[in-house]
């Protein structure tokens, strides 16, 4: 038996951690999409079950403060408020509406979309690409995986898996000199990406959205949903606004009257133009 060269022993270690590395990060890839992907499903949920509410919130907030301004139609501080209100009214009853349309979105990912999400981000990861054309060429193929992952295409991922057993990412060739260049090299980059993915995790776990996800997550298992007490709260706060609204209503119609028969003016027609 030829004894190996110390090249072709180097070689083979440098291979075997990036066997090690590369199935490593592929989990780590599909952890980190999931979270993604879980912590998108839990904000949709939320704007759906509580955001909803507090953008009905804003619009009754909105509407008091032009009852108010017709009280005193001269008073600047109330007309910016009413101009703020009125945006943040909007932009709520926007997030609300994208909210509904994204809840209807949720797909758990079976064992099998899992199994090909795992073997397919393993081989064509970026970091494993030794030039900036691969690497461009392989962020393309791990978006395309990505999006097919997120969204339960399962004929998206097998043809990818199909696509990718023909193709020049399951062949190896070059020098043994070459190949340890390309091995050290791929651990490095791998490293790097592990780096930059607990960097996203920290991120993501830090934000107020993933603190409520845990909150939430926490109080289900005592068997209380924490969403739906945070709902409550936000109906008996709308129905209390709701009254001081219809008030200020009552008043300013109240006055409107008053007007109309004392000196024969419409102002609800002047307020409404």
């Amino acid at each position: 038996m030829t004894e190996q060269l110390p090249e072709e022993i180097e070689l083979e270690k440098k291979r075997r951690i990036v066997e090690r590395l590369a199935d490593r990060l592929a989990s780590e890839e599909e952890a980190m999409t999931d979270l993604r992907e879980e912590l998108e499903r839990f904000e949709a949920r939320y704007k759906m079950e509580v955001g909803r509410l507090y953008a009905e919130q804003d619009e009754i907030d909105a509407q008091i403060a032009e009852e108010e301004l017709k009280l005193v139609p001269d008073d600047e501080e109330i007309k910016n408020r009413v101009e703020e209100l009125r945006r943040i009214a909007e932009e709520s009853a926007a997030r609300a509406a994208e909210a509904e349309r994204h809840a209807a979105e949720n797909w758990e990912p079976t064992a099998e979309a899992r199994k090909a999400y795992h073997d397919l981000a393993r081989i064509i990861h970026p970091d494993l690409a030794l030039d900036a054309n691969e690497k461009e060429r392989r962020h393309s193929l791990m978006a395309q995986l990505n999006q097919a992952y997120s969204s339960g295409d399962q004929s998206k991922l097998k043809k990818l898996s199909e696509d990718l057993r023909i193709s020049a990412d399951a062949v190896t060739g070059g020098t043994i000199g070459d190949e340890l260049v390309r091995a050290i090299r791929q651990i490095a980059q791998m490293r790097k990406r592990f780096d930059e993915l607990q960097s996203e995790r920290s991120v993501s776990e830090s934000s107020e959205v993933f603190e409520l996800y845990k909150k939430v997550e926490v109080e289900k298992t005592e068997g209380r949903d924490l969403l739906k007490h945070m709902a409550e709260r936000a109906k008996t706060h709308i129905k209390k606004t709701q009254r001081r609204l219809e008030n200020l209503k009552n008043v300013t119609a109240a006055q409107e009257e008053h007007v109309k028969e004392t000196f024969g003016m419409d102002i609800g027609a002047f307020r409404k133009s």
